[in-house]
């Protein structure tokens, strides 16, 4: 499957309080990962900020104005959500990520049905159209800060200012596609995706999640506002899940219902903290679990033609970031070459070397060390069963 990665090192200019976990250091991690892959040949697009118009398509006037008003300043915008002096920038600059890497794949899809059938074929995208994006691509990697997935449309939330996965929906659906998925496997619920696409039916939303957990919202029951019933399937699953009781909700609700949706276009809300060494939750999912399910995703998307982007989320264990976005560009690749390079001991992850100087050794400084949690608990067949009682009606196929 082609792909690129649209990033930029201006994620790093968005700043938190000391102490904090969506730290800067995540962007050095994205950074890092990023060369690595640019150096083997993988396209690296720079990205655009949001305008206006497309951050409204999700986010309220006053809320945008809101954020704007923060430039220059540091400003606590919830209890876990602050701005730095660029921030407002830098956030607009990861919405706008999101839209290139959509522009990129469906520009790209485009081209390539294009000769296959040997029609004229003309990119609205000035890049394209120079021949700058390969007329195969059909997948990207967006790693960018700060994560979206929670902020609603007046309210910054859970570390998110603007939420990039819902705002490149909504290019996706301004382009004209009619069936956009959404697949969040961050370890926290992604409300303001939800109630952003809650009674739209050009939209499948599909969450695992920790729960309860913050913040609280995703329970199986919130499957979607009348006339659009069914189209937000939500997997709460309870803490302590292995790979083995993600792998079981995959096979069991998250394929089938991708499958029969047939999307256009699929969206990875790519958060990595349901990892067994992530410290602000409780799941055991190891960086080849994530590696797993980003191959499932990857397989549904080649098997139905459609492009797919994965947008990062959370992950506050640098290494575990690393190696968990080092091993989704392999996937989406199909690079069976080596193991991870990022994981588990060595890459290119900038953490303390734990000198005099650097301070006390911190998890990030310690080797990678996973623990085999393969074999699936009753959680996941908890979550399946209370799914299908809820979703049954909706597709039938569970």
């Amino acid at each position: 499957m082609p792909l690129t990665i649209v990033s930029s090192d201006r994620f790093a200019d968005h700043l938190m309080p000391p102490g904090h976990p969506e730290r800067v250091a995540r962007a050095h991690v994205m950074q890092a990962v990023t060369a690595k892959w640019s150096a083997r040949g993988v396209p690296v697009l720079a990205p655009r900020p949001a305008t206006r118009d497309e951050l409204l398509r999700v986010h309220a006037p006053a809320y945008l104005d809101l954020v704007a008003g923060t430039a220059g300043r540091a400003v606590r915008l919830d209890p876990d959500t602050f701005t730095s002096p660029d921030t407002a920038e830098v956030a607009a600059l990861a919405a706008g990520a999101s839209i290139v890497a959509v522009d990129a794949v469906l520009n790209g899809a485009g081209r390539a049905a294009q000769e296959q059938i040997g029609t004229n074929f003309k990119s609205c995208d000035p890049a394209v159209a120079e021949g700058e994006i390969h007329p195969d691509l059909l997948s990207a990697v967006v790693p960018v800060r700060p994560p979206g997935h929670h902020a609603e449309a007046a309210r910054a939330m859970g570390f998110c200012i603007y939420n990039n996965v819902a705002i490149a929906a909504a290019h996706a659906l301004a382009r004209g596609l009619t069936r956009v998925a959404i697949v969040d496997y961050d370890v926290h619920h992604g409300n303001g995706t939800q109630w952003t696409f809650y009674g739209d039916r050009r939209v499948l939303f599909v969450s695992t999640h920790q729960f309860p957990f913050y913040p609280g919202t995703g329970s199986a029951g919130e499957a979607g506002r009348a006339g659009a019933e069914g189209f937000t399937v939500n997997v709460p699953i309870e803490a302590g899940a292995t790979v083995g009781d993600y792998t079981h909700v995959f096979d069991r609700v998250i394929v089938p219902v991708l499958q029969a949706f047939e999307p256009e276009l699929l969206l990875v809300s790519a958060g990595f903290d349901a990892h067994m060494n992530d410290p602000l939750a409780g799941m055991r999912v190891s960086v080849e679990g994530y590696d797993g399910l980003a191959r499932q995703l990857r397989d549904v998307a080649s098997a139905a033609r459609c492009p797919a982007v994965f947008v990062t989320e959370g992950g506050y264990h640098l290494k575990v970031l690393g190696a968990c976005l080092d091993g989704l560009v392999r996937v989406l690749l199909d690079d069976r070459s080596s193991a991870s390079a990022v994981a588990p001991d060595a890459g290119p992850v900038p953490v303390s070397s734990g000198s005099l100087d650097a301070g006390p050794l911190t998890p990030d400084d310690l080797p990678l060390a996973e623990y085999a949690t393969v074999e699936p608990t009753h959680r996941g067949p908890a979550a399946v069963d209370l799914v299908r009682a809820i979703q049954t009606r909706y597709w039938p196929g569970l």
